[in-house]
């Protein structure tokens, strides 16, 4: 006998019958969807593209698992839910993701364990991290057939709590916590995530914003050298740093403004008549805007600056942002441009909460960075999956933990025989006519 024998064990008795159960049933297991993800990566070959840029400083004479094999077998298991590389020293001997890296479920040799993937994790220098990183924006700009005439990209931080004193951790006031603020850059429009960069707990300052600018518009521009490129984030972005850079270069931006005393005298005014409106026609709400031409302290020049005023019963909220566009209305870059960016929140909360990107409880911070590139290579093929599914179907818009929970964490028998390798799954899989046409949706592009 090779594998332990766990006793059976019973439930309540329905009907008079007995239930008993017991672990049994064979090579069976609950990650059946896990060849969606296989297909994805196939597609869009990002763990080939990783171990390109990742040097391999082990003894070639004892290598048994390869670079790729580790990425594909952690980012499979990041999509699945297991954040943890604790969770390979089980998954290792799983048939369907032994099967999913392209070993047989029986024969083939078992994955890597967690030490393995901890010292993948904690190998790479500086620079190996730098074109990890680098690696990803390149998967996006590939994601376009050719190159666009126009993007906008949201920036935005968000809190990560950290597990102990870690590098670059840092009390944070606002979040009453012990944290990291990493960097989100998202091609909001389509759902993609550009660039995700690990940072201390503090608010970016102007240099370090214009630092994290330069150098993704510099890696954007190797391959896009005519495309209009649009910044939109919220008011500690708007630093005059940051604002000089991009006028200076040609790149547009849309900022949220602090409101201050001089900048709301300017719209005082147009204020006064949209409340007195609102108080004379009776209404619960009334909304308008305005625009101005402000140079704070801090700036070397006038700017743009718009208002959206609304009036209410309980008073006026006033809210700004600072454009260096200078066409249309203030109320469509306000309403229809700046909001806009309220998805890239969402689009961050998928990151963070559905697959789990705030597990970042490395000590080394070059090691908690390798984690998010990981977890933002996991969100590209849960996007592929996601895409691959007809417009009609519900799931075309779901959120990554419905599709993780309706196509990868299914059951499956893994069968291994002289000539082939069979998955049963379960007959009455509520999703098996969607299934069974992701594979063929999936199929890698041609050159």
């Amino acid at each position: 006998m090779t594998h332990d024998t766990i006793l059976p064990f019973s439930f309540p008795a329905v009907h008079a019958k007995k239930v008993t159960a017991a672990f049994d049933g064979g090579r069976l297991t609950s990650n059946g969807g896990v060849m969606l993800l296989a297909m994805a990566d196939r597609r869009l070959g990002l763990a080939d593209r990783l171990a390109r840029v990742f040097p391999d400083r082990r003894d070639p004479t004892r290598i048994v698992h390869s670079l790729a094999d580790m990425f594909r077998a952690r980012m499979f298991a990041i999509c699945c839910g297991y954040e943890d590389a604790d969770d390979l020293d089980h998954l290792r001997c799983d048939p369907a993701f032994k099967l999913a890296c392209g070993r047989l479920p029986d024969t083939g040799r078992d994955l890597c364990s967690q030490p393995t993937l901890s010292r993948l994790e904690n190998a790479p220098r500086l620079r190996d991290v730098i074109r990890l990183t680098y690696a990803l924006v390149d998967a996006w700009m590939d994601s376009y057939a050719q190159e666009p005439a126009t993007i906008t990209l949201d920036i935005d931080d968000t809190c990560d709590v950290v597990h102990g004193h870690q590098q670059l951790s840092l009390f944070n006031a606002h979040y009453d916590e012990r944290c990291f603020l990493p960097i989100h850059v998202y091609d909001t429009d389509r759902s993609r995530p550009v660039a995700v960069i690990l940072r201390p707990g503090k608010t970016p300052g102007g240099v370090e914003v214009r630092a994290h600018l330069r150098r993704l518009v510099r890696r954007i521009r190797t391959r896009w050298p005519t495309t209009r490129i649009t910044f939109r984030g919220d008011g500690h972005y708007a630093r005059p740093e940051a604002m000089n850079w991009c006028e200076d270069n040609g790149i547009d931006y849309i900022f949220g403004l602090s409101g201050t005393k001089p900048l709301a005298r300017k719209v005082d005014e147009i204020a006064d008549d949209i409340r007195t409106r609102r108080a004379i026609e009776h209404l619960s709400v009334l909304r308008g805007y305005a625009e101005t031409c402000h140079q704070a302290k801090s700036w070397d020049r006038e700017r743009r600056a718009i208002a959206r005023i609304e009036a209410t019963e309980l008073g006026l909220d006033i809210r700004f942002v600072v454009t260096s566009l200078d066409v249309g209305s203030a109320e469509w870059v306000y309403d229809s441009l700046y909001c806009a960016r309220g998805q890239a929140e969402n689009l961050i909360k998928l990151h963070k909460t559905q697959l789990a990107s705030d597990r970042t409880s490395c000590r080394s911070a070059l090691a908690n960075q390798v984690r998010l590139v990981l977890h933002t290579a996991a969100y590209w093929l849960m996007l592929t999956v996601r895409d691959a599914i007809p417009k009609a179907r519900e799931l075309a818009t779901a959120e990554f933990a419905t599709l993780r929970l309706r196509l990868l964490k299914i059951a499956a028998r893994v069968v291994e025989t002289a000539t082939r390798i069979r998955l049963a799954f379960a007959a009455a899989c509520p999703q098996a006519d969607l299934i069974r046409g992701l594979p063929g949706a999936l199929l890698p592009l041609g050159p």
